[in-house]
């Protein structure tokens, strides 16, 4: 997040700051869910996360690896948690730490009860049941995004949050299938970004959301995912009631993102406001979020969800997707 964009983050976070209540970031060397971060950035990552903390906002620490690999269940993995996060409690301020795994909640939990722990979008916590197993792990939730636009989930699961001291959170511009087949698969091959580039890999293997839209017969798709527009975000919270997450550590125009969804409006191709990002996939086609019919939210939040048998996506794709010349 810091350590990839052109632009420093904490500029962008200085200009938005009145819309946003805390920042995640990767720990330069651990793994997070992505490629780790290089060692050699950490003293400008110390000063850019205390610059941020000065200006009033929260700090959330991403050991959010989906695979351990043989250090899964070490002592070793623990006691280095728990000496990263102390560190990190004393010197910034630490306000949050976002897991996958329960060895890394548990011993957070544990040492530091004071610090809020969340689990990962990527455990797809959907379901009263799920939150119920995995309450006493975390003290905050990021709802599996498949049902950001339920609304009977979302008051269900919102419902059991209220009554157990819990809160929730949606990732609110995540292009990825939704359901995905391979997520499993693809977390941990991102996970281990590091160490794939390094050897001779399998040529033509790519992730199945790229190879599932390279046929444009499918792309009508992407208005079925989980996204919630930036017009949108004011009406959704009005049902949800929690908190909501932008992914911007891999996206290339950061600034473009956070102020689309702090003023509430995007004009332009809406693809360039996800990752992961289909803009030069589905190219020339774009999808103009000036487009969208008045009644979108509404028809969106409360369906039935049996996309086989609903025609009203492919009505929008008629009205939204453009071709360039």
């Amino acid at each position: 997040m810091i350590e990839d964009e052109p632009e420093s983050l904490l500029s962008i976070v200085r200009d938005y700051r009145d819309k946003i209540e805390e920042v995640y970031f990767a720990w330069p060397g651990e793994p997070s869910g992505r490629a780790p971060v290089d060692t050699g950035a950490e003293a400008r990552v110390i000063n850019d996360l205390a610059a941020i903390k000065r200006l009033g906002l929260k700090l959330n620490l991403l050991l959010n690896a989906s695979c351990y690999g043989e250090q899964a269940m070490a002592c070793d993995l623990e006691k280095r948690v728990i000496r990263l996060v102390g560190e990190e409690c004393d010197r910034l301020g630490l306000d949050t730490l976002t897991t996958m795994s329960p060895l890394v909640a548990r011993a957070v939990r544990r040492h530091f009860p004071d610090l809020d722990v969340r689990a990962s979008v990527n455990l797809r916590l959907g379901t009263v049941k799920g939150l119920q197993y995995a309450a006493p792990f975390f003290t905050s939730y990021c709802v599996q995004r498949e049902y950001n636009r339920d609304l009977e989930r979302l008051e269900e699961l919102q419902a059991w949050a209220r009554g157990n001291g819990k809160r929730l959170h949606v990732l609110a511009n995540s292009a990825c299938l939704n359901f995905c087949s391979f997520q499993t698969f693809h977390d941990n091959a991102v996970a281990h970004e590091g160490t794939l580039n390094r050897q001779r890999n399998v040529e033509g293997l790519t992730t199945l959301c790229r190879e599932y839209y390279s046929n444009p017969e499918h792309r009508v798709n992407f208005l079925q995912g989980s996204w919630i527009r930036p017009e949108d975000i004011e009406k959704h919270a009005r049902h949800f009631h929690g908190g909501y997450k932008l992914a911007t550590r891999m996206h290339d125009r950061p600034r473009l993102v956070i102020d689309a969804y702090a003023r509430g409006r995007h004009v332009g191709n809406l693809l360039d406001l996800m990752e992961p990002g289909f803009g030069k996939l589905f190219y020339p086609t774009i999808i103009d979020n000036r487009r969208f019919p008045d009644g979108w939210f509404e028809t969106t939040i409360k369906c039935s969800k049996r996309c086989e048998s609903c025609e009203y996506c492919a009505q929008v794709w008629d009205l939204a997707a453009l071709e360039l010349e």
